[in-house]
C-alpha cells in the first residue's frame, strides 16, 4: 500500500528520512498478514536528534500568538476531516479494527482536535495581592516546554493525537514514539497531517523506533519536561520510576479491570447491551473495556441467557468488511495469550458458557462464569474479548467485588434509580463512572484518567492545561522593600 510505504520513515526537523538502525520494524496487517511497511528503527542518536530539533523550535512557538497557533490545529482539523476515508482504512489495516471502530476513532479525534483549537487561547494568568507593601504578584501560565508522547497500539490515531495536539496547541514541542505494531496510524500520519497544516519543522518529530534498541533515551533524556504515556500498568510503573529518577514530570493513562454492574431493578435488556458492547468493543483492547459483568442475582438467569445469545450473534470476520463486529487482535502473541487465559481459566473451575477458539488473529468471544472467588482472571487486565460473570447479593457486595482489583479506570451502574446509581458510583474506587451506560467513554472536556494502578493525572480540558504548562510568579515591587539588613 502506498499510503504505509510512503510514511514508512522517520520524521525529525521536518525532515523525512530513514532510521540509521540495523534492524527493522515490519508493519504487518493483523487479518492476513499483509506487510504493510518496513520502517528502519531509530537510534538513541536520533532521538536524541529529535528532542534537540523540539529544543530549538519550542521558544519562539510559545512566542507566537495563540491566534496563529490556533490557525495551525483549524487547519489540521480540515486536513483530518477530509482524508476521513482514507485515514479510515489504514486503522482497519493496520489495526484490524473494524469499520465501526475506526469511525468511532475518527469521531473522537476530531472532536479533541477542535477542544485543542480551543486550548491555544486558555491558559490564562494572575494578579494575585501581596502581604507586603507595594508589591503585584503576576502568575502565568507558560508552556512546559519539549513534551515525551508514548502511545498505544489500541486507539493510536486518537490517543497520540490527544497529547500531541494540546501540547501544541499550548505552546509546546513534541517528540512522539508510537507503538511498534502501529507505527503509522499512531506515529508518521500525524507528522504529516501537522506538516501540511503548516506546523513549523521541529515542533512535531516522531520516531518509529523500541527499546530494544534506544534503552531508557525517551525518559531519560534531559529535553523534554512532561512525558506523556498511554499503555500497560507494568510499563506505566518504569515510565514513572525512570522519569521520578530524573525530576520529569509524567501523565500515565494505563490498564483497567472494569466493572459493569447490574443491580436488581435494571433495565435488563439494556443493561445487556451495554455490556456486550463495553465488553467486545474493538475485540477487548480498550482498556476502559468492562473486563468483569456483576450481576444481582434477582436478575442474574435472565441477563446471562440474554447476553450470552446476543454475544454469540457477533460477526467475526474480516475487519474490512462492514458486517463485521469482531476483528483480530493486534498479533499472534496477543491471540495465544488470550486463548491460553481463556483455557488456564476453565480449568481451574470456571464455567464457559461460550468458549472463543482461535483462527489466526482472529479469537472469538468467550463468556466464563463461575470463577472461584481467587480466580486470578479477576484481578487482571483482559485485552481481549473474554467476558467474566460474577453474580452478587444487594449494593454493598456489588461494591465490595467491584473494588477488588488493583485497577480504578471505569465502570458502569445500572439501575432504574439514577440517583441509587450515583449513589453506588461513589463508592467504587475508579476515575470515571457512567450510570445507564456503557464503560467506554472519553469526551474532551470531562477530566480523564483513573485511580490506583490505572494511572497518575488526568487528560482533557482544563486537565491539559494543568498536563502540559507550567505556573511562573513574577513579582512586581512598585515601591521600595525593606530590608533587615
Amino acid at each position: 500500500m502506498s499510503f504505509f510505504t510512503d510514511l514508512a520513515h522517520q520524521y525529525i526537523d521536518g525532515e523525512w528520512r530513514p532510521g540509521k538502525g540495523s534492524w527493522d520494524i515490519i508493519d504487518f496487517n493483523p487479518f492476513n498478514g499483509e506487510k504493510l511497511a518496513s520502517i528502519p528503527v531509530a537510534t538513541a542518536e536520533e532521538v536524541d536528534q529529535a528532542y534537540r530539533a523540539a529544543e530549538r523550535a519550542q521558544q519562539a512557538w510559545a512566542d507566537t500568538n495563540p491566534y496563529a497557533r490556533r490557525t495551525v490545529l483549524e487547519k489540521a482539523l480540515r486536513i483530518v476531516e477530509e482524508r476521513e476515508p482514507e485515514i479510515a482504512e489504514a486503522i482497519v489495516a493496520e489495526l484490524g479494527g473494524t469499520h465501526l471502530k475506526a469511525g468511532f476513532e475518527l469521531h473522537l479525534a476530531k472532536e479533541f482536535l477542535r477542544e485543542a483549537i480551543q486550548l491555544a487561547l486558555r491558559p490564562a494568568g494572575q494578579i494575585l495581592p501581596s502581604p507586603t507593601d507595594g508589591k503585584e504578584n503576576r502568575v502565568y501560565r507558560v508552556p512546559a516546554g519539549v513534551v515525551g508522547v508514548i502511545s498505544p497500539f489500541n486507539f493510536p490515531f486518537l490517543l497520540s493525537l490527544k497529547s500531541v495536539a494540546p501540547a501544541l496547541a499550548l505552546g509546546n514541542a513534541v517528540v512522539l514514539k508510537p507503538h511498534q505494531n502501529t507505527p503509522i496510524c499512531g506515529g508518521t500520519l500525524l507528522a504529516k497531517v501537522f506538516e501540511e497544516a503548516g506546523l513549523p519543522a521541529g515542533l512535531l518529530n516522531v520516531v518509529v523506533t523500541d527499546i530494544a534498541e534506544i534503552g531508557d533515551t525517551l525518559l531519560e533524556h534531559p529535553v523534554p519536561q512532561v512525558i506523556s504515556f498511554t499503555g500497560s500498568d507494568k510499563v506505566g510503573r518504569h515510565v514513572a520510576t525512570v522519569c521520578a529518577a530524573n525530576l520529569k514530570r509524567v501523565v500515565l493513562e494505563l490498564g483497567g479491570n472494569s466493572a459493569l454492574i447490574v443491580l436488581d431493578d435494571a433495565d435488563v435488556d439494556y443493561a445487556v447491551d451495554a455490556a456486550v458492547f463495553s465488553r467486545y468493543v474493538h475485540q477487548g483492547q480498550v482498556c476502559m473495556a468492562a473486563n468483569r459483568i456483576l450481576v444481582d442475582r434477582a436478575v442474574e438467569a435472565e441477563f446471562t441467557e440474554k447476553f450470552v445469545a446476543k454475544v454469540a450473534s457477533l460477526t467475526v470476520g474480516d475487519p474490512a468488511d462492514p458486517a463485521t463486529q469482531i476483528g483480530p487482535l493486534i498479533n499472534s502473541s496477543q491471540a495465544e495469550s488470550i486463548s491460553r487465559l481463556v483455557d488456564e481459566t476453565v480449568e481451574s473451575g470456571a464455567t464457559a458458557l461460550l468458549h472463543g477458539r482461535a483462527d489466526g488473529n482472529l479469537v472469538s468471544p468467550s463468556v466464563l462464569t463461575g470463577l472461584p472467588a481467587d480466580s486470578p482472571v479477576l484481578q487482571q487486565e483482559i485485552f481481549g474479548p473474554v467476558a467474566l460473570l460474577v453474580p452478587f447479593d444487594g449494593e454493598d457486595e456489588a461494591v465490595r467485588i467491584a473494588n477488588d482489583t488493583p485497577y480504578g479506570l471505569s465502570g458502569a451502574v445500572h439501575t432504574g434509580n439514577i440517583e441509587r446509581g450515583v449513589r453506588v458510583g461513589q463508592r467504587i474506587h475508579t476515575g470515571m463512572i457512567h450510570i445507564n451506560d456503557g464503560t467506554v467513554h472519553d469526551e474532551p472536556i470531562v477530566p480523564f484518567g483513573g485511580e490506583k494502578s490505572s494511572g497518575l493525572g488526568r487528560l482533557n480540558g482544563e486537565s491539559m492545561v494543568e498536563a502540559f504548562t507550567t505556573q511562573k510568579w513574577i513579582s512586581v515591587q512598585h515601591g521600595r522593600s525593606q530590608f533587615p539588613f
